[in-house]
C-alpha cells in the first residue's frame, strides 16, 4: 500500500488545502478543544482535556492540525508503535474536520500526511480503529486504501 493517495472526490487542491501544523503546547492544545469534542463528545471539561493530552504527549502521542485564519479545522492524533502483529506501525487515535469542511479534502491530506510520517519512521503499517456505527467514515478509510482486517473489543473495567 506504500504510496497510495486517498481517492476522494473532489480531490484536495491547493485552494482547500491547509498547512498542517504540530500541535504540541498547552494552547495549541486547549485551542484544538472544541474539535475535538466533536469526535469525542464525552470530553466535557477544556483543563482535563489539555491535561490528558499533556501526558499522552509524553508517551509519544503527537497532534497534527490543520488551521484557517480564524480556528483549527483538522485534527489527527497519531502514535508510533510496535507490536507481534503490525511490526513497527503509527496508530490513528483521532482524525477529525469540522463539519463544513467535510468532504473538501482536508480529512484525506490529514491522513496522507500522516501516512507519510510513517513511512518516513520506518512502519509497515498504519492502523486506526473506527466504530461499527460510522459507515461514513468507514467509507472514507475504504476510498483512502485502509482494510478491515478486524473487530476491536473492549471492556469498561469501571462501569
Amino acid at each position: 500500500m506504500t504510496g497510495i493517495q486517498c481517492l476522494i472526490t473532489p480531490a484536495w487542491t491547493p485552494d482547500v488545502a491547509h498547512t498542517l501544523h504540530p500541535l504540541d503546547d498547552e494552547a495549541a492544545f486547549a485551542a484544538s478543544f472544541a474539535l475535538m469534542q466533536q469526535l469525542r463528545p464525552h470530553l466535557s471539561c477544556p483543563e482535563r482535556y489539555v491535561a490528558q493530552l499533556t501526558r499522552q504527549t509524553q508517551q509519544g502521542y503527537r497532534l497534527l492540525g490543520a488551521r484557517d485564519a480564524e480556528r483549527i479545522v483538522g485534527l489527527a492524533g497519531y502514535r508510533l508503535q510496535e507490536n507481534l502483529i503490525y511490526g513497527r506501525f503509527v496508530y490513528i487515535d483521532d482524525l477529525v474536520v469540522t463539519p463544513d469542511l467535510q468532504r473538501s479534502g482536508l480529512g484525506a491530506q490529514l491522513l496522507d500526511t500522516v501516512r507519510a510520517e510513517a513511512l518516513r519512521l520506518g512502519c509497515d503499517h498504519l492502523v486506526l480503529d473506527t466504530g461499527l456505527h460510522n459507515a461514513l467514515a468507514q467509507r472514507f478509510y475504504f476510498r483512502c486504501g485502509l482494510l478491515s482486517r478486524g473487530i476491536h473489543f473492549c471492556e469498561d473495567l469501571r462501569p
